[in-house]
């Protein structure tokens, strides 16, 4: 499972000249936190493509539970299914902080598909791509414990958004409050609130308001794989307090 994209961002991936047509043919919109962008079941058609700032993609479920699938950033374009089956929205994007786009019309966005044999490859890539990472999430909430799923939701935020420091802690700044953690986990807020003590307890990681540090990366890796439990996490060595 992965919140991320495998590979290059789309408008990061298109030629120059493919990527200043496409954004020319759209309205620039900034978005305030919290702000929905696309809402899931509309049957709207246009194209969000994002230049600055985070989204979270996300869906109810038959419960009526909040499951976050992934996290889009600069680069990258949302609503584009729509755009090109005509179908009705598969999720709910919502910005995650501030962020700035450009919104091109389905039609547009249509005909420029069309003219532009390279960007049809890379759409239909990325189509491809988050139906694997849709398939692995199924996987994931079959088989997984919480704390195994919320390691490796903490890890791949660490390695693609952190900023890692000299002694080796890794600060994640990107503005998840802990209800939305545990949406991308698919658990509830007490069951993730539980881990996270687990793995403070163990000098694993450190949380703030909206913000939290990694002090043992390879630890919570070990987590992520299974390859370590809640039960049996190895304990960190002692600090020295002469250091």
């Amino acid at each position: 499972m992965s919140l991320f994209e495998d590979g290059r961002p789309f408008l990061h991936a298109l030629p120059a000249d493919d990527r200043r047509a496409l954004l020319a043919l759209g309205t620039p919109r900034g978005y305030a936190p919290g702000e929905v962008v696309l809402r899931e079941h509309d049957r709207t058609t246009f194209v969000v493509a994002i230049t600055s700032g985070w989204a979270t993609i996300s869906v109810e479920t038959e419960r009526g539970v909040r499951l976050i699938l992934a996290l889009r950033g600069a680069g990258e374009v949302v609503g584009d299914q729509a755009a090109v089956d005509h179908g009705s929205r598969s999720a709910t994007v919502t910005a995650l902080g501030r962020m700035e786009a450009v919104v091109v019309s389905g039609d547009r966005f249509r005909a420029y598909l069309a003219a532009r044999p390279v960007a049809t490859v890379l759409i239909m890539r990325q189509f491809s791509s988050r139906l694997r990472s849709s398939d692995g999430e199924r996987r994931s909430l079959a088989s997984e414990k919480v704390l195994q799923r919320l390691a490796a939701r903490l890890v791949e935020l660490a390695e693609r958004t952190g900023h890692p420091a000299a002694d080796g802690a890794i600060t994640v700044d990107l503005p998840l409050p802990q209800h939305d953690i545990a949406a991308a986990v698919g658990s509830t807020r007490e069951a993730v609130a539980k881990a996270l003590r687990l793995l403070r307890g163990q000098g694993v990681v450190r949380t703030a308001s909206r913000r939290f540090v990694v002090m043992d990366i390879g630890l919570l890796r070990l987590l992520a794989e299974g390859r370590a439990t809640g039960e049996h996490i190895p304990a960190r060595p002692a600090t020295d307090p002469r250091d």
